[in-house]
């Protein structure tokens, strides 16, 4: 289905959760956020009836996000049943990682194709200060228990803060020399915890190009400017939603683990899902898509967006 500015929507990031088990610095708050209760949050079987109407008004991809969607209970369920939709061509998770040596055989069984992961540092004890609660040993153990599970071309997801994980740029692409994964540089939004941190922590994208030299451009795919060195096994992307915008390609809707749609993130717009069947549920997905603002409005302060990161569906 096209929006109202012949935009192709065909993606859709579905949270399952709010909660996470990492307290990363730049999303959330020492102690977290708050618990609500399991009536407030979409259940395995909204999720699924959701994905399902979102297909039917076009939708061809969907990404389960959180929070840390592994700490959801049900998410194998979740992927069972959307796995099973007709018409659904991928269905991919983003996650720390963290859980992925329980829980990589079981999702890739339950019919997800494709991971990416946050990893924003590759020094243990950075990552332990970054994450407040997480093991940097735990997400290589869950990295190779989904190659093993059969997750091929892995996505490395790097919030690139200067001062802070920069330096390791020449170290996040050297994984690209012997590993076909894609390592992708985000820049840094000033949303939730981090809006009003020193602007020195906000980089360019860019910055990646002038640290370290011999990347080639590659076709666009997605909004990610993609690189490579020529020979190696993998490829670097750099995504970019404050300095090179990428609004007018971008084909994805969101929805929140309370069953509200976004169409997009930054967004104060929200619609309601919940209580919706049937075709009363396609058409608010359809008015959803139509709604969606040519450009977002993120300001330097992040005060056009109303929730963290965590609350919508990184």
């Amino acid at each position: 289905m096209k929006d109202g500015h012949m935009r192709d929507i065909r993606y859709l990031r579905l949270s399952v959760t709010d909660l996470c088990n990492y307290r990363c610095q730049y999303c959330m708050a020492p102690e977290g956020v708050e618990k609500r209760p399991h009536s407030e949050i979409l259940s395995v079987e909204e999720c699924v009836e959701i994905g399902d109407a979102a297909v039917a008004c076009g939708i061809r991809k969907i990404r389960l996000t959180g929070g840390e969607p592994l700490v959801r209970r049900g998410i194998v369920d979740i992927c069972q049943g959307l796995s099973e939709l007709n018409g659904l061509e991928e269905l991919c998770l983003t996650t720390n990682g963290s859980l992925l040596p329980q829980l990589a055989g079981p999702l890739r069984r339950a019919g997800a194709d494709r991971l990416n992961l946050s990893l924003d540092t590759l020094r243990p004890q950075r990552f332990q200060e970054i994450t407040r609660l997480g093991s940097l040993g735990q997400v290589l153990d869950g990295i190779q228990a989904a190659e093993e599970a059969g997750f091929s071309r892995l996505k490395l997801n790097v919030v690139l803060m200067g001062g802070v994980n920069d330096d390791e740029i020449p170290d996040f692409i050297e994984l690209t020399r012997t590993h076909p994964w894609e390592v992708r540089f985000i820049e840094l939004m000033p949303m939730g915890p981090c809006a009003g941190w020193e602007r020195s922590r906000f980089l360019s994208a860019d910055e990646v190009l002038r640290r370290f030299s011999g990347l080639v451009p590659l076709k666009d795919s997605g909004v990610a400017r993609r690189f490579q060195v020529p020979g190696w096994a993998g490829t670097v992307g750099l995504i970019e939603p404050m300095s090179h915008r990428f609004c007018s390609s971008c084909d994805r809707i969101r929805i929140t683990a309370d069953g509200r749609l976004k169409a997009c993130l930054h967004s104060r717009q929200e619609l309601k899902l919940r209580g919706l069947h049937g075709e009363a549920l396609r058409e608010a997905i359809r008015r959803g898509i139509a709604s969606k603002p040519e450009r977002h409005h993120l300001t330097e302060d992040g005060s056009e967006t109303p929730r963290c990161m965590n609350e919508i569906g990184g």
